[in-house]
């Protein structure tokens, strides 16, 4: 049985560009801080990374500070600084806000102090994507990057989060941009790699992976891919809407990621639904993967006003490319006949 992944908004498949930097930057040997010839060597291809990154976020290399990932960066950003945040946020990002930023029904957040607030570019669950209003102290670009254009210096924001595995790179590298003339508390200390905002030796192997992945979703962008892969969406809301009964699709008022669809079928489970899909061979989620593997009510639902007899209902169903219009036309038969099959 061929299996379709449908959970892009959890991790993208490693690109090939990415696996190619990856194993050539296996065989650098010098550490990035070292200054002979070996280590300059290592040097340069961590700069090679961190330029690709910016150009693909439409920022400068010397705003991109390598982290972990967005988690980390998350904390690098906003600890200590007592930020407002909207509860569709990001667990990440939810640990450091006060959860205060009101929600309407179809996502959208309304921010009254753009310099004492966090907020999202684009939900992981819904797609649903936010206005950024000038001078935004924080935003997490995680899910935007690579699938919607974006240029972090025209943007008003002060910092932004984004992770390498979202957009078709390693897992465990991501980035905090930082807008110039602005600097942050390190909250790893140590040698004072990273312009001294983030000690520790580069990982210059997740590093050049990231730089790769950036550069080449960029072109997917420019040869208008996610473009092709929105109306592969279209497609797929509209089938359901036809075959599968009462549905409600999250957001569909507003302005989304491209790739995103968020489904409540009232009365069928969430993880039911995606257990049932699992065997039949199709890759979904009920939510963001972020929580250690647990299945449970949505809050960015509950959120957007939706009861638990909405939000425990719903599956997030996110494309990507390499995602046919047949495989689409698959998951949409299946899906229909689960729910038939629940029905008798």
């Amino acid at each position: 049985m061929e299996r379709v992944y449908l959970d892009w908004n959890a991790t993208a498949p490693l690109r090939p560009e990415a696996r190619d930097a990856m194993v050539a930057a296996m065989d650098v040997v010098g550490n990035p801080s070292s200054v002979h010839g070996e280590g300059r060597v290592a040097k340069g291809l961590v700069e090679r990374a961190r330029g690709q990154v910016a150009r693909a976020l439409g920022a400068e290399a010397a705003d991109v500070v390598f982290v972990s990932g967005a988690t980390e960066a998350a904390a690098l950003a906003m600890a200590g600084r007592g930020l407002h945040s909207a509860p569709v946020e990001h667990e990440a990002v939810a640990a450091w806000g006060d959860g205060a930023l009101a929600v309407d029904h179809a996502g959208q957040v309304n921010v009254d102090a753009p310099g004492q607030s966090v907020l999202q570019l684009a939900n992981s669950e819904t797609g649903v994507m936010q206005s950024l209003p000038e001078g935004l102290a924080v935003s997490d670009m995680t899910q935007s990057f690579g699938k919607v254009p974006l240029a972090f210096d025209w943007s008003g924001v002060e910092m932004a989060l984004v992770s390498a595995h979202k957009l078709g790179g390693p897992k465990g590298i991501g980035a905090l941009v930082i807008r110039r003339g602005l600097d942050v508390v390190s909250q790893i200390k140590g040698g004072g790699q990273e312009m001294g905002r983030r000690s520790g030796t580069e990982n210059i192997i997740g590093i050049a992976g990231f730089g790769a992945a950036a550069e080449a979703a960029n072109t997917d962008l420019e040869r208008g891919v996610w473009d092709e892969i929105g109306e592969f969406r279209t497609f797929l809301e509209t089938s359901l809407e036809e075959v599968a009964g009462p549905t409600i699709f999250v957001g569909q008022e507003s302005r989304r990621l491209p790739n995103t669809s968020c489904v409540i079928t009232p009365g069928w489970k969430g993880e039911t639904q995606v257990m049932a899909m699992d065997l039949a061979g199709f890759a979904v989620s009920a939510g963001s993967a972020c929580s250690s593997g647990k299945v449970r009510e949505s809050a960015v639902l509950r959120a957007m006003g939706y009861g638990p007899g909405e939000a425990d209902c719903a599956i997030r169903v996110s494309l990507g490319p390499g995602v046919t219009r047949e495989q689409l036309e698959r998951f949409v038969d299946t899906f229909r006949r689960l729910r038939d099959r629940r029905r008798t």
